[in-house]
């Protein structure tokens, strides 16, 4: 391993590297950071300190292939130190290179030119115009605009070329019983340009057992047919049919199901392309797994000089998601036997046609059946004029979509109605009379933070049977005496005093001892309600059979997100996903506004039944006394066969660790480095292999980054 590089100046400390930069406040910089591929992934947090000596916000880092990150801005007038660390406060195991560079203003501007012309050109106008302050906010934003730098090297990393191509067809070479796929592809008025690009794809496939099954859907365009027959007579694999009159995409697809005879059907659009494993990774996955009914993989889009960009990394089978929005999409296959089962596409919900299907497909079906591909199998043609069927009535889409939606909803009791964005959103009813919740608040003193919370509770949330245990862990302070005096005439409210060292699993596994309710919520003291039907939201998903627990979106006091769900892996451990980003925000692909599942989520704010709570022995009060606790009881829930749900639709502000404040003495960091170790003794496997956070995506932070 090479040595580090980093400036003389750095320096370790008992909370990572520093690099002083008082020497650049108000300065605009490059920071440039490399990583040791073949290190244990613990990931970096960047942050500038201040004269108070404490963190600022963290620095988002840009990947730029290669184990290579950048950062580009302004330091803070306040500057003092940059501190490189992992979330244990040392220096990152992997990090082998480190610098900083002032740049002048010319190279700003031109590299802002590059990402983001248009709010480039609006920080120049302002410049000249004398608005140094707003000129400066343009070009901060020009500046951190989305890259895909770090797409273009990944696909760059990933593509299998010739000795493995080889290696690959030698496999197939070697199966007994190869299965045919039969590729579904109705046609109706592409370019011919994009056509004969999908029409290649087929061809430069390295798997050979397929068969293309095209149907021209009544073409207007002359050139079309004609580019069809000489395909067909060129490749025998290529078989064609023409309808006598436009059927839509619908009964296209079921014409072409209807000529299929392989075992599997691939859907492919008439202008869209695939990569050249893309048959080869489902006719594996087939043979790997012959119950298996449905195959799918990540994707990406292709304009029209046939670049790639915006990826998407998906997640295994999500249920919930699957509600909300077509996660699924693309590439997508299905034994033929289950698709002519299913009934095909159904007329009347073009536009959505996919959803629809994949709907009424998953429906009950048991998802050890279903296989996510975590490779990019698919290019999905963004250029304009394409004529992709799915883009031409926007209002129309969204139309089928709800109604594919409400029929999906009403065979599992709930209600469907548009979420934000455009998407979709399942309703879940409350039982008759709606259960008692039992509120968990382990609290030491400050009153002011609890009567936030607790006012919250009482007052200005709308869910109508609230059991509160505050569990008191030696509180002191006069006014945390007069708070308890005056809660004593409220009967929902009840104090479990338990003296004794911090231990927040013991004081949450004492409150659920003296709770009462079926439904148990853990919340902390420094959770602020903002929306009254926050607990209404959850308790909806906490009753749903085979929902385990339920998370909600919280917030910084600032309004950016503090708690999106947890993914496991980050850090080593666990991560907040979209920690930092504005509310206002939808996340990758649509996450932070649609109800979907995560392997964990924290115990700042956590719903679910009291029995489920018992049964998988509660918090673990021994090992894992402060940190982790609440992604070691949602490990636990999973590994007895439930599920667990994130909703955007109960919103709260969480004032992090204002009571408790931050891990920053040698006692806490020693605790916090031994429940890390208990963290990955018992739950190694799972950390590494989140399955509702991509393989392809980085485990430096969970901002979905490539």
């Amino acid at each position: 391993m090479a040595p580090a590089a980093f400036p003389p100046s750095v320096q370790e400390g008992p909370d990572g590297l520093r690099l002083p930069v008082s020497a650049l406040r108000g300065q605009w910089v490059e920071l440039r950071l490399s990583d040791d591929p073949t290190a244990e992934a613990t990931g970096f947090a960047l942050a500038f300190i201040g004269p108070d000596g404490r963190p600022g916000t963290l620095l988002p880092e840009e990947p730029l292939g290669g184990g290579a990150y950048a950062w580009t801005g302004r330091v803070p007038p306040d500057a003092v130190d940059l501190r490189v660390a992992t979330r244990l406060g040392r220096r990152p195991v992997g990090l082998r290179g480190l610098r900083i560079r002032r740049l002048v203003r010319p190279l700003l501007v031109l590299r802002a030119l590059r990402r983001s012309p248009g709010l480039a050109l609006t920080a120049v106008k302002w410049r000249l115009r004398g608005k140094k302050v707003r000129a400066r906010g343009f070009l901060e934003r020009a500046l951190n605009g989305r890259r895909e730098t770090g797409y273009r090297n990944w696909i760059r990393a990933h593509r299998r070329r010739g000795p493995e191509r080889a290696a690959i067809a030698a496999e197939i070479a070697h199966w007994p019983d190869p299965p045919l796929v039969s590729v579904l592809m109705p046609v109706h008025d592409p370019s011919p340009k994009v056509l004969r690009a999908a029409l290649a794809s087929l061809r430069a496939q390295i798997y050979p057992h397929w068969e293309l099954c095209a149907v021209d859907d009544a073409s207007t365009d002359p050139a079309v047919g004609r580019l069809l027959a000489r395909a067909a007579a060129s490749e025998p694999r290529f078989r064609v049919l023409r309808r006598g009159e436009n059927g839509h995409i619908a009964r296209a697809t079921n014409d072409a199901l209807a000529m299929a005879g392989g075992a599997w059907c691939a859907l492919l659009d008439h202008d869209d392309v695939l990569a050249p494993d893309a048959l080869y990774e489902v006719a594996r996955a087939a043979r790997e797994d012959p119950d298996l009914v449905l195959v799918y993989s990540d994707e990406d889009k292709i304009d029209g000089l046939g670049h790639r960009f915006e990826p998407h990394f998906k997640a295994d089978f999500d249920r919930e998601l699957l509600y909300g929005q077509n996660y699924i999409n693309h590439l997508t296959a299905i034994r033929t036997d289950a698709l002519r089962a299913a009934g095909g596409l159904r007329p009347g919900f073009e536009g959505s046609q996919d959803h629809d299907l994949l709907l009424r497909l998953t429906a009950g079906l048991d998802p050890a059946r279903i296989r996510h591909v975590p490779r990019v199998l698919y290019h999905w043609r963004a250029a304009g004029g394409s004529g992709t069927f799915s883009d031409r009535a926007l209002e129309r889409t969204e139309a089928a979509r709800l109604r594919a939606l409400q029929e999906a909803a009403a065979a599992v009791g709930a209600r469907a109605e548009r979420g934000p964005e455009g998407f979709g959103r399942l309703v879940y009813p409350l039982p008759a009379p709606p259960p008692t919740v039992s509120v968990i608040i382990p609290t030491r003193d400050r009153a002011d933070l609890l009567e936030v919370t607790l006012d919250g509770l009482l007052r200005r949330t709308d869910y109508p049977a609230i059991e509160v245990v505050i569990v008191d862990n030696d509180s002191r302070e006069p006014a945390t005496a007069e708070l308890f005096a005056r809660l004593r005439a409220d009967p929902r409210v009840r104090v479990v005093p338990v003296p004794g060292p911090f231990n927040f699993s013991d004081l949450s596994n004492r409150g659920a001892a003296a709770a009462t309710g079926p439904v148990l919520l853990f919340l902390n003291n420094d959770i602020e309600v903002i929306e009254p039907d926050w607990l209404t939201e959850m308790v909806r998903h906490a009753v749903r059979p085979g929902i385990g627990a339920v998370g909600a979106k919280l917030l910084y006091p600032d309004r950016t997100i503090q708690h999106g769900g947890i993914v496991l892996g980050i850090d080593g451990v666990a991560g907040h996903s979209h920690l930092g980003m504005p509310d206002a925000d939808p996340g990758y692909f649509a996450r932070m506004v649609i109800a979907h599942e995560v392997s964990a989520v924290t115990g700042a704010c956590l719903a679910l039944r009291a029995e489920t709570f018992a049964a998988v022995g509660g918090f673990d009060a021994e090992a894992l006394k402060v940190a982790f606790n609440d992604v070691d009881l949602c490990l636990k829930i999973r590994a007895a066969g439930h599920r667990i749900i994130w909703t955007p639709f109960a919103k709260l502000i969480h004032h992090e660790s204002k009571s408790r404040g931050p891990e920053d003495t040698p006692e806490k960091k020693a605790r916090f480095e031994a429940e890390t170790r208990v963290m990955l003794g018992r739950w190694g496997a799972q950390l590494r292999a989140d399955p509702y956070y991509n393989i392809n995506l980085s485990r430096n932070s969970a901002h979905y980054r490539v």
